[in-house]
């Protein structure tokens, strides 16, 4: 097992401990050090490397409460709105973790009394993993869908050569645990790969795959040192797909894309837009199942024959998730690197939090 493939087991109220320090020392209050926690954890547990809390302090470095982006103990305003079963908050540049958690709570409120609800976001910074919250709504039982636009524009539309989009990512969650052991998680950032995995191959020492980036010249790289912008994904229907959360944005509120990371005193609006919806999946069941089939027992017929015949192999969206979930709660901690633990004694020097120190750590093993 190579150094950058061997992963140290830290406890999660360890982890937990740190993570909410670190927040406290931004000047966040006790509900958002909580939501942070909690979804650096989820994201960790399930194998989500490249959205951890490492990524989470980062952006809030760059873009977040020490850049204006973000104001902790924001406060939110939900807007009056005559439709029963949607709602607009105006998050004042709330933390988007604790703002999430929130919105897909509230949708499954609304979900329960009128079996579809939704919530659009403005004002609110960076949620980090969307299919963190798609995955825990699925869980409870219903279907989930979120899209939001980035803290900056990192991304190329199609035949461009200047970054005008975000990664704008798509996720959908399905209620399937009953039927496949696990919730299908479809969830996708519009671009060939995501920046935060661009960080990650970059403290790994690894390259980057074909097509998916470009340096400040807009010539291919495979360098994570050398990337510029990324590439949408699937030439133009990644790039369609990545519209797709301007436009929704646009008719949340939004300003011009470009302006977003640049926190300046003119007037605009400069932070992300959320759209969150919560379905139950009784008001879109028919009721009318072949041979009796309940719900769940339909879902699992269709599964199973998408993965019929030489399609045994074919993995289901979530599967990695579920399957890195299984492999955390055998090791009993979260799972990092050693250059990801490097990483976090950073952000411990800096809140005044006792470093983490290799040795107080076991190394994973196929035994743990």
């Amino acid at each position: 097992m190579s150094q950058e493939d061997q992963f140290y087991i830290v406890p999660t109220e360890t982890h937990n401990d740190l993570v909410q320090k670190a927040y406290e020392h931004r000047g966040f209050d006790d509900s958002e050090c909580h939501a942070a926690a909690k979804f650096s954890a989820y994201a960790t547990t399930h194998g989500i490397r490249t959205h951890n809390a490492l990524k989470a302090l980062h952006l809030d470095d760059l873009f977040g409460s020490k850049a204006g982006g973000c104001k902790p103990s924001a406060q939110i305003i939900k807007k009056e709105n005559r439709f029963a079963s949607s709602e607009v908050w105006d998050c004042q540049y709330k933390l988007g973790q604790a703002t999430a958690y929130e919105a897909m709570d509230r949708c499954i409120e609304l979900a329960d009394q009128y079996g579809i609800g939704q919530v659009s976001v403005d004002h609110a910074f960076h949620y980090l993993w969307g299919g963190g919250y798609v995955m825990d709504a699925a869980k409870r039982g219903y279907i989930a869908y979120t899209n939001c636009t980035a803290s900056i524009t990192e991304v190329v539309p199609f035949m461009g050569s200047e970054p005008t989009l975000g990664t704008n990512p798509h996720s959908w969650g399905f209620p399937t645990t009953e039927s496949i052991g696990f919730p299908v998680v479809i969830d996708w950032a519009t671009s060939v790969i995501a920046m935060g995995r661009v960080q990650q191959l970059k403290r790994e020492g690894k390259s980057l795959p074909p097509g998916a980036a470009v340096d400040k010249d807009g010539q291919e790289t495979l360098d994570p040192h050398q990337v510029s912008a990324l590439k949408p994904f699937g030439a133009h229907k990644g790039y369609g797909l990545s519209l797709i959360n301007e436009i929704v944005a646009g008719f949340i509120g939004a300003s011009k894309p470009t302006l977003r990371s640049d926190h300046l005193d003119d007037g605009d609006k400069h932070t992300p837009n959320f759209y969150f919806q919560v379905i139950h999946p009784d008001a879109i069941s028919s009721e009318n199942f072949a041979f009796g089939r309940t719900q769940q027992e339909n879902i699992k017929v269709i599964l199973d024959d998408i993965l019929a015949g030489g399609n045994s192999d074919c993995i289901i969206p979530g599967q990695f998730e579920a399957e890195f979930a299984e492999r955390t709660k055998k090791a009993e901690g979260l799972l990092f690197s050693e250059n990801e633990i490097l990483g976090f004694n950073k952000i411990a020097n800096e809140c005044g939090h006792p470093i983490w120190d290799l040795e107080q750590f076991k190394k994973e093993t196929k035994e743990s």
